[in-house]
C-alpha cells in the first residue's frame, strides 16, 4: 500500500473563473440574465393591463426563495389557471421582467422577493422568451422553468437499479439541444437534499440568487435545462442539506474542473478525433497473461516538468518506445486537488487533472501513445476519497458516498473517507467510473490502488474499532462484490482491457474469474517477491547465502495468481532509497547489482514494472518536485555513461524480451519454468528454465557475487546440442567488466559449463 497522502488541500472557498474560459457577458441575447455584484432584490411596480398571477402558496413561496422546492418547474414558468396561462419568474436582483411571445411584450407584477408574475389572456402555453431588467442592463433569455425534464425514464430507472453503465451521459453537465433550445442539462444525485440550485459564474457564486433545481421523482436526482449556457461555463451546485445548511459543491460527475487550488466544474464537450482504430480493434488478439508485458510507471506532472499533455505525446510514447516497453502505466490523472498526493486523493473522479490540459488534450495523449504502439494503464483509486468540503464528503448534508458508520467511514491511515460500496449508487458511480476511463479514453488497462484496504474491514484498525461482517469475519462482502462487479463490467464492455490488483495480503482469488468465486482482476501486483528480492539484493554478497530463500520463495507460490513484479514508486521513496541505492557496495558494484537483478526481473516468471528514473539508475529517492534526474544521462556529465549503460541494459532487456515468447507466453503455468539450480546458496547463484508453447527454451543464470566464477555447471535438458549467449548483464557497453561466454557452449552429459561473470546475469538460448 501507498504510505503517502496527505489528508486535506487548502482549498479556495470560492472558485473564480480560469482566464481560459467563456464567461458569459451582461448583455449578451443568449445569456443568463445576471444581477451585478452586491445588487439586492427591490420592489418595482408592473404588469400594467394583465392581473397577477395567484399567490403562491405561503410555505411553497418560502421552500421556493430559499433553495429547498422539490420541485420549482411546478411554481415557476407558464401554467394553465383560470383566466390564461399564469406566468411567473423568479429573478433576485431584476428591476422588471416581462414577457415576449411573438414579440409583443408583457410586463409581470413585480410579486416582491425577485419573483414576477402575470397571466396572459391565452388558452394555451406559449413558446416565450423572457426580457430581465438591471441597473446595468437588460437581457433576453428563455425560462429554463418552461422545459420539460431533460432526462429519461429509462435513465432514471437504470440509476435507480444501480445498473447505469454509462452513468457520466446521464448525470452532470451536458451541452445540448432541448426542445430546440440550445443549452446545457445539469443533473446531480443528491437524495437527501432539501434543495440544490446551480451557481457559477453567470450569478457571481451567489447562492442565494442560484437556479433551483427540480427532485425527479424517488430517485435522488435532481435536474435542470439551463437554455443559453453552453460549454466552457464554471458552475457548482449549492446543496441545501437537511439541517438547512448550504454549501457549494462541485459535480462529483464533472468531466473537467479547473486547474487547483481552484475547484469550479466547468461544462465540457469532447469533440476529439480518434486516430488509434488499429490499435483497438487488435490491443486484444492475444490475452494478457499470455503476452508481452512490460511497464514504465510515470508520474505524468513530474517526468519532465512544465510540460502538457499535448507536450508529453510528443516526447514520452517516443521514449518509452526507444526502450521497449509495451505499456506506460500512469500514476492517477483523476483530478485531485492537493499536488503531493499524487492524485492518490481524488475529488474529481471523472476529469483528469486540469493540470496539464483538456480532457481532449489527455486524449491526444493517449491516441499519440498508441500511435506508437504503446498501451496507457491508469491508476485507479475506488479505496477512498479526501474530506475537502465543496467535495464528496457528506455531500448532500448527509453520509452519502461514504459509510453512514464512522467505524467504516474514516480511513485511519490517509485522514480520508471510504466509500459505502454496499450503497447501490455509489456502486454504480465506481462501475460507471472504471467503464469511462475505458471508453471515453480508450485506457488499456486499470491498475486498482489500495485494494487490500478495501477488502478487510479490520485493515490498519485495533480491536474495537472497526465492524465484523454479519459472519463475525473481517472480510468486507461489500466491497468483494464491487470488485467483482466493476471487473466483470470491464471486461465485457471493453475488450483488450486489462485490470491489475495492488493487492498485499493471500486473498485467495484475486486473480480468478467472477463466475468461480474470484475477484476477476487479470493482473496482480506480486508485492510478496517485491519485498522478499529487494530483501536480498540490498545484503552484502557475504551475507547473501543466508537469505537465498528470499529469492526461490516466489515459486511456491508463482502459480497461484496472474503477477505482475512491480519496482514501482513505492520503493523508491520515503526513506526507501532509489533501486540502485538499496544495492551494497561501491558504486561500480551498485550498478553492477542493479543490473543482474533487472536481468533476474526480467526472466522470472511474471510481467515486469520499473517506475521511471530507475531505467537509469538514479541514485536519489524520487520527488514529485523535480521528477527523474535527466541530467544524469546528459553528454556533459562525467558519469553518463555509467546511467547510460543501465538504460541501454533495460532497452536491450525488453528487446529480447519481447522477442522471446519463452519469457512470457507460459507466465501462469508450472509448465513454462524449471529450475535449473535452486539450492546454490554458498555460491549466490540461481539458474532456471523458461520455455514457451512449443517447448523451446531460455536459460538464465544469476550470479549474485562479486567473483567470476570459471567452469561453472549446471543441468540442462539433454535435447539441447549448445547454447550461446543472447544477453549478459556484465556486458561493457552496460558498464560491465565485460566477462562472457565467447563462444556457443555444448554441454556434455546433461550439464552445461559457463564461466559466470561478476554480480551479474546471463541468458542463453539454444545455439
Amino acid at each position: 500500500m501507498t504510505p503517502r497522502r496527505p489528508t486535506r488541500n487548502p482549498a479556495a472557498p470560492a472558485a473564480k473563473k480560469a482566464p481560459a474560459v467563456k464567461q458569459t457577458p451582461l448583455g449578451d441575447a443568449t445569456a443568463l440574465p445576471v444581477p451585478p455584484p452586491g445588487a439586492t432584490p427591490r420592489p418595482r411596480s408592473g404588469g400594467d393591463g394583465v392581473p397577477a398571477a395567484p399567490p403562491l402558496d405561503p410555505a411553497d413561496r418560502g421552500r421556493l426563495l430559499a433553495g429547498e422546492h422539490h420541485d420549482p418547474h411546478a411554481l415557476l414558468g407558464a401554467h394553465p389557471v383560470e383566466g390564461g396561462i399564469a406566468v411567473r419568474a423568479l429573478r433576485p436582483c431584476a428591476t422588471s421582467v416581462a414577457v415576449l411571445v411573438d414579440g409583443a411584450r408583457t410586463e409581470l407584477h413585480d410579486d416582491g422577493d425577485g419573483l414576477f408574475s402575470a397571466v396572459l389572456p391565452l388558452s394555451e402555453v406559449p413558446a416565450y422568451t423572457l426580457q430581465v431588467a438591471y441597473d446595468s442592463g437588460v437581457v433576453e433569455t428563455d425560462d429554463p422553468y418552461r422545459f420539460l425534464p431533460a432526462l429519461g425514464e429509462l435513465d432514471l430507472y437504470l440509476i435507480g437499479e444501480g445498473r447505469h453503465e454509462e452513468l457520466w451521459k446521464a448525470l452532470g453537465a451536458h451541452p445540448m439541444t432541448h426542445q430546440g433550445v440550445g443549452g446545457t442539462r445539469f443533473t446531480v444525485w443528491a437524495p437527501n437534499a432539501r434543495g440544490v440550485r446551480l451557481v457559477g459564474a453567470f450569478n457571481y457564486w451567489d447562492a442565494g440568487t442560484g437556479l433551483p433545481l427540480r427532485s425527479l421523482g424517488g430517485t435522488g436526482v435532481w435536474e435542470l435545462f439551463v437554455p443559453g449556457l453552453g460549454e466552457g461555463e464554471l458552475y457548482k451546485f449549492a446543496v441545501t442539506g437537511p439541517d438547512g445548511h448550504c454549501s457549494l459543491r462541485a459535480d462529483p460527475m464533472a468531466r473537467r474542473t479547473q486547474c487547483p487550488p481552484e475547484t469550479a466544474s466547468i461544462v465540457t464537450a469532447s469533440h476529439y478525433a480518434w486516430q488509434d482504430g488499429d490499435w483497438m480493434a487488435h490491443r486484444g488478439d492475444r490475452p494478457v497473461h499470455e503476452a508481452p508485458f512490460s511497464v514504465y510507471e510515470v508520474h505524468l506532472p513530474s517526468w519532465r516538468p512544465g510540460l502538457s499533455y499535448r507536450e508529453l505525446a510528443e516526447a514520452l510514447p517516443a521514449y518509452v518506445k526507444e526502450l521497449g516497453f509495451t505499456h506506460v502505466e500512469l500514476m492517477p490523472v483523476a483530478e485531485h486537488p492537493y499536488t503531493p498526493s499524487w492524485g492518490y486523493q481524488v475529488t474529481g473522479f471523472y476529469a483528469p487533472t486540469a493540470r496539464l490540459g483538456t480532457p481532449d488534450d489527455f486524449r491526444f495523449f493517449v491516441d499519440a501513445c498508441h500511435r506508437a504502439g504503446i498501451g496507457v494503464i491508469v491508476d485507479w483509486v475506488p479505496a477512498h476519497f479526501p474530506k475537502d468540503d465543496w467535495a464528496l464528503a457528506r455531500f448532500d448534508g448527509t453520509p452519502l458516498y461514504e459509510h453512514p458508520d464512522p467505524r467504516r467511514a474514516e480511513h485511519p491511515d490517509w485522514g480520508t473517507l471510504e466509500f459505502d460500496y454496499g450503497r447501490t449508487e455509489v456502486r454504480n458511480f465506481l462501475v460507471a467510473n472504471a467503464v469511462y476511463w475505458c471508453e471515453e479514453f480508450h485506457i488499456d488497462g486499470l491498475r486498482v490502488d489500495a485494494v487490500a484496504s478495501m477488502l478487510y474491514l479490520d485493515y490498519s484498525r485495533e480491536g474495537g474499532e472497526w465492524v465484523p461482517n454479519e459472519h463475525g469475519g473481517r472480510e468486507n462482502f461489500d466491497a468483494v462484490a464491487f470488485l467483482q462487479e466493476m471487473n466483470a463490467t470491464v471486461y465485457r464492455r471493453c475488450p483488450g482491457v486489462v485490470t491489475i490488483a495492488e493487492e498485499s495480503t493471500a486473498w485467495e482469488g484475486v486473480t480468478r474469474p467472477t463466475d468461480t468465486g474470484g475477484l476477476g482482476f487479470g493482473l496482480k501486483w506480486n508485492m510478496g517477491w517485491m519485498h522478499d528480492s529487494l530483501v536480498y539484493v540490498s545484503k552484502e554478497p557475504v551475507h547473501r547465502k543466508y537469505h537465498h530463500n528470499e529469492m526461490t520463495f516466489s515459486m511456491v507460490y508463482a502459480y497461484s495468481e496472474n503477477y505482475v513484479l512491480p519496482i514501482s514508486h513505492d520503493e523508491v521513496v520515503h526513506g526507501k532509497q532509489a533501486l540502485v541505492t538499496k544495492m551494497p557496495g561501491d558504486w561500480w558494484q551498485r550498478r553492477a547489482n542493479q543490473r543482474a537483478y533487472l536481468g533476474f526481473m526480467w526472466a522470472h516468471p511474471g510481467k515486469q514494472l520499473l517506475f521511471m528514473g530507475q531505467e537509469f539508475a538514479q541514485g536519489a529517492e524520487w520527488s514529485e518536485a523535480h521528477g527523474p534526474e535527466w541530467w544524469l544521462t546528459a553528454d556533459d556529465y562525467h558519469s553518463a555513461g555509467d546511467h547510460r549503460g543501465v538504460r541501454d541494459l533495460v532497452r536491450d532487456l525488453n528487446a529480447v524480451y519481447t522477442a522471446t515468447p519463452a519469457l512470457w507466453e507460459r507466465d501462469t503455468v508450472p509448465e513454462g519454468f524449471q529450475w535449473s539450480l535452486g539450492d546454490a546458496a554458498e555460491d549466490n547463484v540461481f539458474a532456471f528454465l523458461r520455455y514457451d508453447a512449443q517447448g523451446a527454451p531460455l536459460l538464465s543464470v544469476s550470479n549474485f557475487s562479486p567473483v567470476v566464477r570459471e567452469d561453472y555447471g549446471l543441468w540442462v535438458p539433454d535435447r539441447i546440442a549448445a547454447w550461446a549467449e543472447v544477453l549478459n548483464t556484465d556486458a561493457a557497453e552496460y558498464g560491465g567488466s565485460g566477462v562472457r561466454n565467447a563462444d556457443p557452449v555444448k554441454p556434455e552429459g546433461g550439464r552445461v559449463r559457463l564461466t559466470l561473470p561478476p554480480l551479474a546475469t546471463v541468458w542463453l538460448k539454444p545455439a
